[in-house]
């Protein structure tokens, strides 16, 4: 997550405390208490001065009783909303009956899950986990693997990923992605990574000459999102993208798409990489997955499936619950045609930004974004940042996410309406006159 700033609480956070052992004493307007939470939870997070305690369909409400219009959806993740009926049933229906057992065993909704994956995409096996940085760590070991058992005498494999990207929060992760503020003070970091400009093939053709070092140290994988997200909203180039395949055949090079962000359908397709006409080897995916249950998917092709008994695992990887709950988010999407609702209403939104872009050319420069997962971006010479808008936003009642200092993310449920979309560009016009006033 991008939030870095130490925002104070304004609001109190619950008090549970025996309480918890009988539910029927637990009431949901329960005052909060700043303190308690501060002493038992981690500062990692700069958080926002509210408390969220319900939510249906596009719509949140705090513990004040205000209510939101979820433009954020737990970044790009609550792919069919909050409290969607689809999602309830199979969650419920699968917790009583069974929400988890060991990967020692077949677990039939495991299977299920990855056919359907398989079936609607490119690739020929999955490998599950439980986030979008356990996917991206499972693709590096992978690659790893590959390079270890299919290429000659290679000692040092070398992944090259792009600056601006995000791939996730493990040492192997942080370093994968190209942003030095995500990796100061977790010194060493692991070996095996290089980084070129996004969309620059030029760069990534100079890296592999630069690497590759005989058979010892070479290039053996490319990490890169089909567009950064985290990166300020950047969408991939289509001719960059078919060179980049090119190199990788010509270089026997595993060529990996971080879809964690992008993929189930944010982009307007159910793949990010359908965007762009190229398919990649290696495949991750997370966030949207379940719906906003807890799951990550690494897919691959069966030429580079190198792993065998023992050499990953997850405790927790394709349980039956989280299985159940992906199968009906994929399902849902496929017999609602809700990525038909995801092409119209991004657009929409991209012609409302590009509006308000152009009515305060002052402060904004571009639009950009495919489905949606949008972004408008302030200009580098204001003081205004991507914050400042996202407080503002939140004061009328529209929840957004920056996505670095100067660009500002609108990544709603994919079931939001034409006029919720309508709704959040009104909200973001009177937040800016409020601040510009």
């Amino acid at each position: 997550m991008y939030f870095s700033e130490n925002i104070n609480f304004t609001q109190e956070l619950p008090v549970i405390q025996s309480s918890i052992l009988n539910p029927s004493t637990v009431s949901s307007s329960a005052k909060f208490d700043r303190d308690r939470f501060d002493n038992s939870v981690m500062q990692t997070y700069g958080r926002f001065p509210i408390a969220i305690e319900k939510g249906e369909g596009c719509r949140l409400w705090d513990t004040e009783g205000k209510e939101y219009l979820d433009f954020v959806a737990g970044i790009a993740t609550c792919t069919l909303g909050h409290a969607h009926p689809a999602l309830i049933t199979a969650v419920t229906e699968q917790i009583k009956k069974l929400h988890h057992v060991s990967n020692l065993y077949y677990i039939p909704e495991q299977g299920q899950l990855a056919q359907w994956l398989v079936e609607h995409s490119c690739m020929d096996k999955v490998f599950f986990c439980n986030s979008g940085a356990e996917a991206n760590e499972a693709a590096i070991k992978l690659v790893r693997k590959y390079a270890h058992s299919f290429l000659d005498k290679v000692e040092q494999p070398i992944i090259l990923t792009a600056k601006g990207s995000f791939h996730g929060r493990t040492l192997a992760t942080i370093t994968a992605t190209g942003q030095e503020k995500y990796q100061q003070g977790f010194n060493p970091l692991p070996l095996g990574f290089a980084y070129v400009p996004y969309n620059d093939i030029t760069a990534v053709e100079d890296a592999i000459i630069d690497l590759d070092e005989g058979t010892l140290s070479r290039v053996v994988g490319i990490m890169i999102e089909p567009l950064q997200g985290e990166g300020g909203v950047r969408p991939g180039d289509l001719d960059y993208f078919l060179r980049l395949r090119k190199i990788c055949d010509e270089n026997k090079i595993l060529l990996v798409f971080d879809e964690v962000q992008v993929g189930i359908g944010r982009s307007g397709k159910l793949w990010g990489y359908e965007n762009l006409g190229v398919e990649p080897d290696i495949l991750t995916s997370a966030k949207g997955l379940a719906g906003g249950i807890p799951i990550g998917a690494m897919l691959c092709k069966d030429f580079c499936a190198a792993f065998e008994p023992g050499n990953h695992a997850s405790t927790f990887g394709g349980n039956p619950f989280v299985c159940a709950s992906a199968l009906a988010v994929l399902q849902t999407l496929e017999q609602e045609n809700i990525l038909h609702n995801v092409q119209a209403r991004g657009e929409q939104l991209r012609v409302k930004l590009r509006a308000i872009a152009q009515k305060y050319s002052n402060l904004f420069t571009e639009v950009r974004g495919w489905g949606l997962i949008n972004g408008i971006e302030l200009r580098s010479d204001i003081e205004l940042t991507s914050i400042d808008l996202v407080k503002a936003a939140m004061a009328e009642g529209l929840l957004l996410a920056p996505a670095g200092p100067k660009v500002l993310r609108f990544v709603p449920p994919l079931i939001v309406s034409q006029a919720e979309v309508d709704e959040a560009a009104d909200i973001l016009e009177t937040a800016i006159e409020q601040l510009t006033a």
